[in-house]
């Protein structure tokens, strides 16, 4: 227990230590349960085999013997497995003859790779000797048909567990970039075809097992899993500051590993083409002609040459005397999808000279083309993020490099997920005039996320500087500090405030100011939301921006705007709107109706986007009354209908019946089955019915399905939050809501706002994964925007419900 608990034996030492023990212990029970005969040995393979032996680790032995009695062979096995077993410890463990241990190695690949590290531990050391030569024999000479086979299981395993650099709760051993890819890079060196890059490499590998031995002793469980709630402890034991620190550097090791791998892979596969072809070419020219032929090197652009499927450099580059050489190159290679040769890399870190400030002309117009080659460039950008190329041109890069965000909207870290956003953008640049501004906006939207405050407004001032840096000019770089400090305006604006309300579109084009610029953050806003992640966008959310990018266009144009509930003369209604209204005052209940609705297509383009559904549209029709609100947010809820916006306002009556009668509400959402097919009408309006007369009992009910099926217990999520958006409209008042997602959440807020006695003219419902982000336009019973007091107290009231 002293050595596992001592900080001084941390690290490497505690492992060797920790190793060593158990060597001795294996000894003495070997010793004890033999009479010292030949033939038979006891050996450590995988992990320990490497003496790796973190706190809980399985311990992988082979019982190796060269036959004779069974019996007796089966005994010793006994006399050895017991006695671990009875102290808790986890055994892999396995007794074979050599003959037996070459076939099991032939037809499973993890138990050769466990061989490979196989380590005498006691017995008769001329049998381990053999074995270990007979498996490395073995491997260097089946390494052309094993190692596919290698690498095919570790794409598997990256496809199903994921990447390490990315995950909010990775696992260090299975995911791409862990413990077991650094392992296979060790089996790749062995079989002598093709060796890893050594820089960082073992760095990595430790600071990975320092983090699993941690773990282990921090939850006292044989975990490879760094989960959220362990996170800060291990960071403590480690001596971090905080998680985020010790996430980045896991993520750090992480892409050293993947990084080795990627090269590793790729020099493989060169290899063994080479080796395929070699008989080829030999027959057909000689085998003067055929090194000449698998020498070929053709020229990609000034000093930069593609040569064995890779980019490099040209024998007479210079990289110490041009020093647009690495953006040169990398836009190459980008632009001709090809990999940088990891050895023209490593060259132009070392030997490049740096670049003047601002860049010159072509600098920028290299980075621009390598930014504009979509997917083809995320390999290249980390072959220059692995040698501290890009921080050197980017010196801010720096404090977001391997940054987590802790939100489980983003698949990303924050430079990943900038890099991505380029990717996108690049798909979007034939929509702008300006597409390098597009492609450089994207790059550095979330830069700020490095610094305290509002990321926006710290990244609209280091894009300012970076921008100078680049080499822009004033107007060009006043553009893209404006789409950095609003690449949020259009999402937000669009989801959560009400697009009729002049005001909503007077507020974004003060804020754009051109259309040009305009053009630009709605690419922007696209590009930057599907390098979020699924939970980001849809074709509701991306028909809600471009519904207010076309009206925020028309106040800049001067064209005129659709008129709307909010304008002056208000839109007239629709000849449906007009029939349910009719029949809701005739009968004194809700009617309603159920369509599915597309957002508008091209129809040039057969492949348009824009034909998937964005939902179906739920009119609803019913005499004013208290409680509407929550009525018809409560059975969408009992039904399992998610909310995605909701709309009501009244409905004038009087032009339609040429009376006067009580007020009609007409209420227009968005609605979604969570699962399954949509309910019926009929049963949706009869549960309203009984909902509004006060005969069904909607917390009840919700109450009775959470409790027959409860949900899973996680980390706790963050309070709720409500907040008044200040001069967000003049003619209401706008609260927000922020809070965790749940069944019943629209409900609860609607009856907390009747409660308090106000009126919800339009609400603007919005999920993020598990976030609701809800803005509700309220007004007092006489239709005017509540005054600042009674705001904010209907905010408290409403927060201390949700809380509740």
């Amino acid at each position: 227990m002293r050595l596992l608990h001592s900080g001084e034996t941390a690290g490497p030492v505690r492992r060797a230590a920790l190793s060593d023990l158990t060597d001795d212990w294996l000894r003495n029970l070997f010793a004890a349960a033999t009479d010292g005969t030949r033939g038979i040995s006891l050996v450590a393979v995988g992990g320990y085999g490497r003496g790796e032996l973190s706190p809980r680790s399985d311990l992988d032995l082979l019982l190796l013997h060269s036959g004779g009695d069974p019996r007796r062979t089966a005994a010793l096995a006994d006399r050895l497995w017991y006695p671990v077993w009875d102290l808790g410890l986890a055994l892999d463990h396995a007794v074979r003859t050599p003959a037996e241990t070459r076939r099991t190695a032939a037809d499973d690949l993890k138990v050769q790779l466990g061989l490979l590290d196989a380590r005498h531990l006691a017995g008769d050391p001329a049998l381990t000797a053999a074995l270990r030569t007979t498996v490395l024999t073995d491997w260097r000479n089946q390494a052309a048909a094993r190692l596919p086979a290698l690498q095919e299981l570790c794409a598997d395993r990256a496809a199903r567990v994921g990447e390490l650099a990315y995950l909010l709760e990775p696992d260090l051993k299975e995911a791409r970039g862990g413990l077991r890819d650094a392992t296979a890079l060790s089996a790749v060196a062995a079989s002598w075809l093709a060796d890893a890059p050594r820089a960082g490499l073992a760095d990595a590998r430790r600071t990975l097992l320092d983090v699993r031995d941690a773990l282990h002793l921090t939850t006292g469980r044989a975990t490879d899993r760094l989960a959220l709630q362990e996170q800060d402890q291990v960071a403590a034991a480690l001596g971090l500051l905080d998680a985020d620190t010790l996430l980045r550097q896991v993520y750090e090791a992480a892409r050293v590993i993947a990084y080795a791998g990627d090269v590793t892979w790729r020099e493989v596969g060169r290899v063994l083409r080479s080796r395929a072809a070699r008989p080829r070419l030999r027959a057909v020219l000689g085998g003067g002609r055929a090194a000449r032929a698998a020498a070929v090197r053709s020229p990609l652009a000034e000093g930069v040459v593609e040569q064995d499927g890779e980019a490099g450099l040209a024998r007479g580059a210079r990289p110490e005397r041009d020093p647009v050489l690495p953006l040169r190159a990398a836009a190459a290679a980008a632009q001709a999808g090809l990999p940088l040769s990891p050895y023209a890399v490593r060259h132009l870190a070392a030997t490049a000279a740096p670049l003047s400030t601002p860049w010159p002309a072509e600098a920028r117009e290299q980075f621009v083309t390598l930014l504009g080659a979509g997917r083809a460039a995320v390999e290249v950008w980390e072959a220059l993020e692995a040698e501290g190329l890009i921080t050197r041109l980017l010196p801010d890069w720096e404090r977001v490099r391997c940054r987590p965000q802790r939100n489980a909207v983003h698949t990303w870290t924050v430079d990943r997920h900038l890099v991505e956003t380029t990717v996108r953008a690049a798909a979007l640049t034939r929509r702008v005039s300006r597409p390098d501004l597009l492609l450089v906006a994207a790059l550095l939207h979330d830069i700020g996320k490095g610094w305290p405050g509002d990321h926006s407004v710290a990244g609209a001032v280091i894009a300012r500087d970076m921008a100078v840096r680049m080499g822009f000019d004033p107007a060009d770089t006043n553009v893209l500090a404006t789409l950095v400090r609003h690449h949020l305006l259009l999402v937000d604006t669009a989801t959560r405030r009400d697009l009729d309300d002049p005001a909503t579109v007077n507020a974004v084009a003060d804020a754009v100011g051109t259309v040009p610029t305009l053009e630009l953050l709605h690419a922007l806003t696209e590009a930057d939301a599907l390098a979020t992640g699924p939970a980001a966008w849809s074709s509701w959310r991306g028909h809600l921006v471009d519904d207010l990018a076309r009206r925020v266009t028309a106040r800049l144009t001067g064209d005129p705007a659709p008129a709307g509930p909010w304008s002056a003369e208000p839109a007239a209604p629709t000849a449906e709107q007009e029939r349910l209204a009719v029949e809701a005052h005739r009968t004194g209940g809700p009617v309603l109706t159920l369509s599915a609705q597309h957002p508008p297509t091209d129809p040039a383009d057969p492949a348009d986007p824009g034909t998937e559904p964005l939902g179906v549209e739920l009119l609803i029709a019913v005499p004013d009354r208290p409680g509407v609100l929550p009525a018809v947010a409560g059975v969408l809820a009992t039904h399992r209908l998610t909310v995605r916006t909701a709309e009501l306002g009244e409905l004038a009556l009087p032009a339609v019946l040429g009376t006067a009668p009580a007020p009609v509400l007409l209420l227009r959402w968005r609605v979604a089955a969570q699962y399954g097919a949509l309910p019926q009408g009929a049963r949706l309006r009869a549960d309203l019915v009984r909902a509004l007369d006060g005969t069904l009992d909607i917390a009840a009910r919700l109450a009775e399905r959470d409790a027959a099926h409860p949900r899973r217990r996680g980390a706790a999520p963050p309070a709720p939050r409500v907040s008044v958006a200040p001069a967000a409209s003049r003619h209401a008042t706008v609260i927000e809501v922020r809070a965790q997602d749940a069944p019943g959440l629209l409900h609860r807020i609607g009856r907390a706002l009747e409660d308090a006695g106000v009126r919800v003219r339009s609400a603007h419902i919005s999920t993020l994964g598990a976030s609701a982000v809800d803005a509700f336009y309220v007004t007092d019973s006489a239709g005017a925007p509540l005054t600042a007091e009674r705001a904010t107290g209907v905010a408290g009231t409403l927060e201390a419900a949700l809380r509740g």
